[in-house]
């Protein structure tokens, strides 16, 4: 869908550019834009290496594993349902670590990882319900091909996350000349602030209402 989206957006300012007479600011702009989007991505590709490595240095080192026992009383709110030491709680823990923190190209990595553990956890509990055709701590699993309430609720929070310092959005003013690339933190703690309140309240809830 996005693809069309795209294509659509781009052919209509093609068509609209030639039909009002500017192919020569036409031009200049597809040129500079596909330079501009060169140098982006080169700067990114930076910072993304950057926290990447440290993502993995602070793995190696113990603090993740450290971050999760402090994490754990919040993991346990969120995803009551999801077993004692599963595996998918330290990817969850990471994935929110350094979503907190604005690493969102490093947060991504343990984001896969969590909803692989969250489809591998919904396949045993389908693999059971169809042993038992019970109801596990209250709910049926999923259908095969449907997300289960865990993964949604990992999903809109993985969106609606909280961050602290969102490095990407400053990387980003500073490529474009900001005189103040910092500036945004402190909206950017607001507003994600009440994102994730919202979006924590609406996954409590619907997962009330999928149990009544």
């Amino acid at each position: 869908m996005l693809n069309y989206l795209w294509g659509g957006m781009i052919l209509i300012g093609v068509v609209w550019g030639i039909l009002s007479g500017k192919p020569a600011e036409l031009t200049d702009g597809i040129l500079t834009g596909a330079k501009d989007a060169v140098s982006l991505c080169i700067t990114m590709a930076g910072v993304m290496a950057f926290w990447c490595g440290i993502m993995e240095v602070a793995k190696e080192a113990g603090i993740i594993r450290g971050l999760t026992r402090f994490l754990h009383p919040l993991v346990r709110f969120l995803f009551p349902r999801l077993p004692e030491g599963h595996k998918a709680e330290d990817e969850i823990s990471t994935n929110i670590a350094a979503n907190v923190l604005g690493l969102g190209w490093a947060a991504t990595p343990a984001g896969l990882k969590a909803m692989e553990s969250l489809e591998e956890l919904e396949e045993e509990r389908r693999k059971s319900g169809k042993q038992t055709g019970r109801k596990r701590d209250g709910q049926l699993p999923a259908p095969r091909g449907v997300a289960s309430n865990e993964m949604c609720t990992f999903l809109i929070l993985n969106i609606s996350s909280l961050q602290l310092i969102p490095v990407n959005m400053i990387a980003y003013r500073s490529q474009y000349g900001s005189v103040n690339p910092t500036a945004i933190v402190g909206p950017a703690i607001v507003a994600t602030a009440v994102s994730t309140a919202v979006a924590i309240i609406f996954c409590k809830v619907m997962d009330r209402n999928r149990r009544v």
